[in-house]
């Protein structure tokens, strides 16, 4: 998950694989790419986890209501499906952490020896 979002990020910010995803610099779109590409890169690596899925899970859902709700209450309709669910799966994400395997697990396992 972490490294799908960090290419949306790449193709929003340095136009890499962009495709549709090329938004102006500075708007509210460009700048989700930012917050993809930085917040994503955090989750795939496994630091500061909690919080980046924390945050991630907020620009999902912000991308939600505001693309997708507009259009159908209802997922199936809006498209807005994967939105949706990635705003739940990133929210559980904030709550257990990264696991064993994440850079956080790794750096408290050898702080605290």
């Amino acid at each position: 998950m972490g490294l799908i979002v960090f290419s949306f990020g790449t193709a929003k910010i340095f136009h890499f694989h962009a495709g549709e995803f090329m938004p102006a610099f500075g708007s509210p779109e460009w700048v989700a790419g930012l917050i993809e590409l930085t917040v994503g890169l955090c989750f795939l690596i496994g630091v500061f986890t909690r919080l980046s899925a924390f945050i991630l899970s907020g620009l999902m859902a912000a991308a939600y209501f505001t693309a997708h709700l507009p259009v159908s209450f209802f997922p199936t309709e809006n498209g807005g499906y994967t939105a949706a669910s990635w705003s739940f799966v990133f929210l559980y994400f904030a709550t257990s952490g990264g696991g064993p395997a994440s850079l956080d697990a790794m750096l408290s396992k050898r702080a605290n020896g």
